[in-house]
């Protein structure tokens, strides 16, 4: 369920996951298909990213920095926005997103349809023929064989993507299978070779029921029950739907990702070998990593750059790298998940009336809020329940927030933009509309007339803290927070930074703030992947604000978890009724404190072309060339 993107931390902070750490492995599935919407690009002054065509350079190498060393680069354990970014270059999907984020064929011949009988009418049997001609970097043929090894590994694996195939008839069965082996803590040796033998075994405790290879170029996918989102987080680059070859992972169960790929096939094989446009190549930790154009690539377009290599560099010297890209030692910068630069160098190269042309601002699909304690009564404060009281102080402290001002004054109108449109990101299925959200509206003389009437005295909302992860834009955040609402409140809110993110966002998952910064940054582009995973009781324990979740407040009534669950099983053309229901139950409880969209800058030279980025990732190094310049 969501791609990238650790629950709530600071984007910029390259160690960050593509998902919360928490996350989801029990929810309810459903549905069809889905049909994906675009997204478009805002480019500062002429655009980077290379305008129409032109002669190429004799050197098609790309070069450019990245600030986190590789965590892994094993579909089935992937995690990292840095790393996904690059290896969606080597591994392929059945389907992928492409620069507008429709679904396209990838390894498979089409995307599957009721209409072309690729989904039966029921929509839990998935009928999916591949191509004949796919192979990996060293030759070795792709067949359905493939498919199933790799599915099956991922869910043994129980990495943090699992969950994307959970819909599939025995996936509980083999992530309980793999439990044995790769529980939380267990040795990841024992985790990867104990998987590797029983699926080389051919054993039937690992393998799917519901996931058949009816000959070498067909795959049946049959559903315990209907899943309107499937095909969206099937479609997931770099994740648990990618193909490996299971010679290459079985010459090392644990660390084959982290060898360059090697050029034997068949049982021979090793390394990180792939069926993408690029393998690589060579890698030392912490310095460098150098990836080569497959010889022969079965895809399309075939690719022009002939390398691509790459810098790894502390996060801290994000500004030195920005200077090697205007001296010309970088083509671009902002690749690899690295796409919020410091503010001082992006607003320096705005104000450059050559800079500004190769400088991208590019929405990304990532969304900022406050969260109240709404469901956690032993934490306490007076935003808890769905008294007129609760909900009143909630808005008073939502409307006081002037949404435009923090576009303005913190991010410049560059880093972000004001949300007002729902917590779904503008561009994404299920974004409300331009100035739908009332929450998103600010209303001082309202706010401070909701206060005196349910906190006449001002006992309820004393000594109350706002409490968030340092770093990055969330210390100004909190200080243009903290400004709001004593100017427009009255109210002397106390900052609770804290230092270390991760335990931070562990206790905020747990309910323990009154008040916290909170986000998302969606995976795949399906409302689901907000809704199952932030509020209700398929939340539950990584809940913030414990809203519509009956663990933290058995009082709760079910309405959310029966409207969510009737829309995930739904075509989203049915569904998307439901999920704006349920936008609206949150608004009009008030179930957050919208703040911002973020945008992403990327710095690039304009003789390159086909470099960018779509809301979810880097545009693939594939659809890229060096100019003559």
């Amino acid at each position: 369920m969501p791609r990238r993107r650790q629950h709530g931390s600071e984007p910029g902070n390259n160690s960050r996951s593509r998902r919360r750490e928490l996350r989801l492995s029990k929810a309810k599935l459903t549905g069809v298909l889905m049909s994906a919407l675009g997204i478009f690009a805002v480019a500062c002054g002429g655009g980077g990213g290379g305008g129409g065509g032109g002669a190429l350079a004799a050197k098609q190498i790309l070069h450019f920095p990245v600030f986190q060393d590789p965590k892994t680069w094993d579909p089935g354990k992937l995690d990292a926005e840095v790393d996904s970014e690059l290896v969606q270059n080597v591994f392929d999907n059945l389907w992928r997103y492409d620069n507008s984020l429709n679904i396209v064929p990838d390894i498979a011949s089409k995307v599957p349809s009721s209409s072309n009988g690729g989904i039966s009418a029921d929509g839990l049997t998935y009928t999916v023929s591949l191509r004949h001609d796919v192979k990996f970097s060293n030759g070795d043929a792709l067949t359905s064989k493939d498919v199933l090894y790799s599915w099956n590994r991922a869910v043994a694996l129980r990495g943090p993507y699992r969950s994307n195939l959970s819909a599939i008839d025995g996936y509980t069965d083999v992530v309980t299978e793999g439990k044995k082996f790769c529980a939380k803590g267990a040795d990841p040796t024992v985790c990867a070779t104990s998987v590797q033998t029983a699926l080389a075994a051919n054993d039937p405790k690992f393998a799917m029921k519901g996931l058949t290879a009816p000959d070498d170029y067909s795959v049946q996918i049959k559903l315990a029950t209907a899943c309107g989102w499937c095909l969206a987080a099937w479609s997931l680059q770099a994740s648990t739907g990618s193909i490996v070859d299971h010679n290459a992972v079985a010459s090392d169960p644990l660390n084959w990702w982290s060898k360059p790929a090697g050029d034997s096939a068949g049982a021979a094989a090793s390394g990180q070998v792939g069926t993408g446009a690029y393998k690589m190549t060579e890698y030392v930790p912490k310095q460098s990593i150098k990836f080569k154009r497959v010889a022969n690539w079965w895809g399309s377009p075939k690719p022009t750059l002939t390398e691509v290599d790459l810098d790894i560099k502390d996060a801290s010297t994000m500004p030195t790298a920005i200077a090697a890209w205007e001296q010309g030692t970088y083509d671009l910068d902002g690749y690899g998940g690295n796409s919020t630069q410091p503010v001082a160098d992006i607003l320096r190269i705005k104000g450059n009336s050559r800079e500004s042309k190769e400088l991208l601002l590019k929405p990304k699909g990532r969304t900022t809020w406050v969260s109240f304690n709404i469901g956690y009564p032993s934490t306490g404060g007076p935003f808890v329940g769905e008294s007129a009281a609760a909900k009143g102080l909630r808005k008073a402290f939502t409307l006081a927030v002037d949404k435009s001002a923090l576009a303005s004054t913190v991010c410049h109108n560059l880093l972000c933009a004001p949300a007002t449109g729902g917590l779904i990101t503008k561009g994404l299925i299920g974004y409300l509309g331009d100035g739908s959200d009332p929450l998103g509206k600010f209303d001082a003389p309202t706010a401070k007339s909701l206060l005196t009437q349910y906190d006449p005295d001002g006992s309820k909302t004393k000594n109350l803290k706002y409490s968030y992860n340092a770093g990055g834009l969330n210390d100004p955040v909190a200080t243009f927070l903290q400004g709001q609402w004593k100017d427009n409140l009255g109210i002397s809110v106390q900052l609770d930074p804290h230092p270390d993110a991760s335990a931070f966002i562990a206790d905020r998952l747990l309910g323990k703030y009154t008040m916290s910064r909170d986000g998302w940054q969606f995976d795949y582009n399906h409302p689901q992947d907000w809704y199952d995973n932030l509020w209700g009781s398929l939340a539950a324990g990584s809940n913030t604000s414990g809203y519509a979740d009956p663990t933290g407040d058995p009082t709760v009534q079910p309405t959310y978890d029966s409207t969510l669950m009737s829309a995930d099983g739904k075509p989203i053309s049915e569904a998307l009724s439901l999920y704006k229901q349920l936008a609206i139950s949150q608004q009009n409880d008030v179930a957050y404190l919208p703040l911002y969209y973020s945008v992403g800058q990327f710095l690039i030279h304009s003789y390159l072309k086909g470099a960018g980025s779509t809301a979810q990732a880097d545009f693939y190094w594939d659809g890229i060339s060096i100019l003559k310049h």
